[in-house]
């Protein structure tokens, strides 16, 4: 093996690493909504939150998992009043999701939450380290298409969280959904 394929492997290591206790500390930032709230359905809401509406295709995309499956997912997530579905303003045949006010509040108290535990470990590095880890890590997050939180979206302020669908309703907005990705 060269020693750029074993610096490679030694740089994957380390950040497989890492990205075990980033995913601890993502459980760990759920705090109580956990019991209510996946990982995957909280990366929903992420994507939502960070991104604005999306179409189901491009939400699936942004998920890495299939329009089904965010189907799926969406319709948890709008029985939880966490998302909405609606028609797009520009194009009435168009069907997005979006997250409500609720869902932006678990995004939000997540986010708060993860930031404190991030700083008591980021803490325990020297302040030059710091600044190393945090430019590495941005590095990495914008090879991998994340929207930082400064460049979020703001919920207009007229959404307000809507009531909980019945599973019909929402099985019915899937296969209107899935009919306008086509």
């Amino acid at each position: 093996m060269t020693a750029a394929g074993s610096a490679a492997e030694e740089v994957v290591d380390a950040v497989l690493t890492a990205s075990r206790t980033l995913v601890a500390l993502s459980e760990q930032s759920l705090g109580a909504v956990a019991e209510d709230t996946t990982i995957a359905q909280y990366r929903a809401l992420v994507v939502l939150a960070s991104r604005g509406p999306q179409r189901m295709v491009d939400l699936a995309a942004a998920l890495g998992v299939t329009p089904s499956t965010a189907g799926r997912m969406c319709d948890r997530l709008l029985r939880k009043s966490l998302i909405r579905r609606h028609r797009a303003r520009a194009d009435r045949r168009e069907v997005l999701v979006s997250i409500t006010v609720s869902g932006r509040e678990i995004v939000d108290n997540a986010t708060a939450r993860r930031r404190a535990l991030l700083a008591e470990i980021l803490g325990q590095l020297p302040a030059e380290r710091q600044h190393e880890v945090a430019s590495a890590l941005r590095s990495f997050a914008a090879a991998a298409g994340e929207v930082p939180d400064s460049q979020w979206p703001s919920l207009p302020p007229d959404l307000s969280p809507e009531p909980a669908a019945t599973a019909s309703q929402a099985r019915g907005h899937a296969h209107a959904s899935a009919g306008d990705q086509a």
